[in-house]
């Protein structure tokens, strides 16, 4: 139903016949009109497209939101009232929501991404002091180790490892630099398989 994205050169015509004729258009396509459709698509692609691409930046997903910009289009057709607007500022006022929510929705994709490579760099480095707390030292061996480390070496690593934060989360909590707390939980790490007596070859 909806043709593949592309951009190219249009006539220059009078904005005011432009908005005209994309409402006569709407009227159509809200009654399932494929023809006229492709006819507002062609009218109303340079447009969505720019709206998209200034929030978006990257030309693929420009592509990408452009085409779900025109299926929502096509979709909320019948909704639309010609008596209380034209088409060409409906469709960039969805252009520039759907654009937004993209942006928004990629950000917390990378945050996400984020916290899951901190947890994972996390857990490799505490993996080798977890199977010698589990299976070779008691919480008092384990509690003497902790007093051996600097009082900010052991207060980072009883949030990371045994509370479970991520570096972010234990900079944030500490008010320090991420790579400050970065610095301290890795140096601890260190510091406490070694009072641990676990191999050097093992870590």
């Amino acid at each position: 139903m909806v043709r593949p994205f592309r951009l190219r050169s249009v006539p220059e015509s009078d904005s005011q016949s432009e908005e005209a004729s994309a409402n006569d258009l709407i009227t159509l396509v809200a009654r399932g009109d494929e023809t006229a459709f492709e006819r507002l698509y062609d009218e109303l692609a340079p447009l969505v497209y720019g709206v998209v691409r200034k929030v978006v930046r990257d030309p693929s997903m420009s592509d990408e939101v452009t085409q779900e910009i025109f299926v929502e289009l096509w979709r909320i057709a019948p909704r639309f009232d010609v008596d209380r607007g034209n088409v060409r500022s409906w469709a960039a006022t969805i252009a520039h929501r759907r654009a937004v929510d993209r942006v928004r929705s990629e950000e917390s994709r990378r945050r996400r991404e984020e916290r899951d490579h901190e947890r994972t760099v996390i857990d490799e480095h505490t993996d080798t002091v977890a199977k010698a707390v589990d299976d070779r030292f008691d919480r008092v061996r384990v509690q003497r180790a902790l007093d051996d480390l600097t009082p900010t070496q052991r207060e980072a690593i009883t949030l990371a490892y045994f509370g479970g934060k991520t570096y972010r989360e234990v900079a944030a909590l500490l008010d320090i630099p991420e790579g400050t707390a970065k610095t301290r939980i890795r140096d601890g790490l260190i510091r406490l398989r070694d009072k641990m007596g676990v191999s050097h070859d093992s870590y």
